[in-house]
């Protein structure tokens, strides 16, 4: 009977095993890499590239859009770094995909201390490289926000959790020159033709545009030795309104001027008087540049509307 016994659970042992042997246990970097090409084969997407390097950006793939400046040095992580992305999670759930939103600046090697990504950082440094280049970036999720994902919230919710084990799918621009970048910025996101193109006076190079919607009927036209009070609007280019505290009826304290950024300042300077009221786009360089503001992203372009209600002197 116990020889009975054994034998049975002896048979019963090699079936477990010859079981897991027939089953395939991925890990993490597998079920990644699989995760990313069922993504790439289901949306089409052509010219992806595998990084293979253990030592770099393991299991990252991406595209280089634009090479940027290849003449000049890479970026290393003690570098400051400027850039705009859009972002999707793999499974369509989280989605980020404003540049006039995304906007981000800091030292390359303190982007993880800002809750981005260490792929996002490792990528920029080892496949992007450049200042003036633009990639799509395809994250493994090891490398980007592990099984706990990112955000509060149910993932189940579009735009407020990244689920667990998410790959997330980049694209990333390294700005080189805001100048440059703003002025396509305009031009892409607002039609600028009725509107006066004028070079700022305090910093060359740098251009800001205005329109006369209204014209005024004062007779002190607004200086740099002015206060004044308005009713206005801030917003970004893509219609997000950052100051509409004093619009309609409700006028504005005494403003000076000189307290206003640089490009509203040179813009009121126009022969703008009491009853006028202006539309301006100023570029991030003439306005909070490289510091957010409230709601307003690093170098953001804005756009004011302000109706002139009284001047002084």
């Amino acid at each position: 009977m116990k020889q009975k016994i054994f034998t049975l659970l002896l048979i019963s042992a090699i079936g477990l095993v010859s079981c897991r042997k027939d089953k395939f246990e991925q890990n993490i970097n597998q079920y990644d890499d699989s995760q990313i090409q069922n993504y790439i084969s289901a949306n089409g997407i052509t010219g992806m590239q595998k990084d293979a390097s253990p030592l770099d950006s393991p299991g990252i793939y991406y595209k280089i859009i634009m090479p940027g400046d290849v003449a000049s040095t890479p970026l290393d992580y003690p570098d400051e770094v400027s850039f705009v992305f859009t972002l999707r999670s793999l499974d369509g759930k989280y989605t980020a995909i404003d540049t006039i939103q995304n906007h981000h600046e800091d030292f390359l090697g303190h982007l993880t201390n800002d809750a981005l990504p260490y792929g996002l950082q490792i990528a920029l440094r080892n496949i992007v490289k450049y200042k003036g280049a633009s990639a799509r970036l395809m994250i493994p999720s090891h490398l980007a926000y592990g099984v706990s994902g990112y955000g509060t919230g149910s993932s189940q919710n579009a735009n407020t959790k990244i689920a667990g084990n998410q790959s997330l799918d980049y694209y990333v621009h390294i700005i080189e020159n805001y100048s440059t970048y703003d002025e396509q910025v305009i031009h892409n996101n607002f039609d600028v033709s009725t509107y006066i193109r004028k070079e700022s006076t305090l910093l060359p190079g740098n251009f800001y545009y205005y329109k006369i919607l209204t014209p005024g009927t004062g007779t002190s036209p607004i200086t740099s030795a002015s206060s004044f009070t308005a009713t206005y609007t801030g917003s970004l280019l893509n219609g997000t309104v950052f100051d509409g505290s004093f619009n309609g009826d409700n006028v504005s304290g005494s403003l000076i001027v000189t307290s206003l950024v640089q490009g509203v300042q040179e813009a009121l300077e126009n022969n703008v008087v009491v009853g006028t009221k202006i539309s301006m786009i100023i570029p991030s360089t003439l306005g909070y540049g490289n510091t957010s503001a409230g709601t307003i992203p690093v170098n953001s372009v804005l756009r004011f509307t302000f109706a002139i209600v009284s001047v002084t002197p």
